[in-house]
């Protein structure tokens, strides 16, 4: 009876696990899309597409509390031990990090419409280039996580200077704009503030990889040194307010 009762219990956290990882996938999945569809939105200029982003970022604070709940339930009714109680902390962390993320992709979306048009902005041009980027490296660390793979995650961690170098290029390109064409300076300004939301989709895809390096390894990722970064000033919150 002892060992059907293991059975039992390793089964049903067996359930729960895939479960979580099928959510984090969905939640990873949503705040990807939020991403693709807000830049779209605002190269498109299409306002009813922003709405969309603003609205089914419920969808995606909804899918992060029944991870939490999951989550804390497992942990109360399994008493997971080492390398099981360790993937339990990473996703509970890991999924509000990603929710964060579906908060940056709605903050540029409700920037859309008080931008005209970012064709004739030319700071605007790398914004594309740079949302692939961030959004390429939500996908390799949330890929990671699916896989536990440590050295994905690294990786991840490592091409985010890429993103920080595309923000840094952009903030100096919008100054340089403002001071060329000060009738323009509200919405340069607008999309100083959407460079700024894409650098920090960067920097929480690596903290979901460095959550999943610790997963996987039970120490945390080498710090790399990321330098002085001048722009860190700006920021805003990411409930859009």
């Amino acid at each position: 009876m002892a060992n059907t009762g293991t059975e039992h219990t390793v089964k049903a956290f067996d359930t729960d696990i895939n479960e979580l990882r099928g959510m984090v996938a969905e939640i990873g999945g949503r705040s990807e899309q939020a991403i693709a569809k807000a830049m779209r939105a605002l190269e498109k200029h299409d306002l009813k597409l922003a709405a969309e982003v603003v609205a089914e970022d419920k969808l995606i604070d909804d899918l992060e509390k029944r991870i939490d709940d999951l989550t804390f339930q497992t942990i109360a009714l399994r008493a997971p031990m080492a390398d099981d109680l360790r993937e339990l902390i990473a996703t509970f962390k890991i999924s509000g990090v990603v929710e964060r993320i579906g908060d940056y992709a709605k903050n540029i979306a409700k920037r859309v419409p008080v931008i005209a048009s970012t064709h004739r902005l030319g700071p605007a041009s790398l914004l594309p280039s740079m949302s692939n980027v961030a959004s390429q490296l939500v996908r390799d660390s949330l890929e990671a996580f699916a896989r536990r793979d440590a050295d994905l995650a690294l990786e991840v961690s490592e091409r985010d200077q890429i993103v920080d170098d595309f923000y840094t290029s952009i903030f100096r390109s919008v100054i340089t704009y403002m001071i060329e064409n000060p009738k323009d300076i509200g919405e340069a300004a607008h999309l100083l503030f959407i460079a700024k939301n894409l650098e920090r989709i960067g920097d929480h895809a690596t903290n979901v990889a460095e959550m999943v390096y610790f997963a996987a390894k039970g120490e945390p990722m080498p710090e790399r040194d990321r330098g002085e970064n001048p722009t860190d000033f700006i920021d805003e919150p990411t409930n859009g307010r």
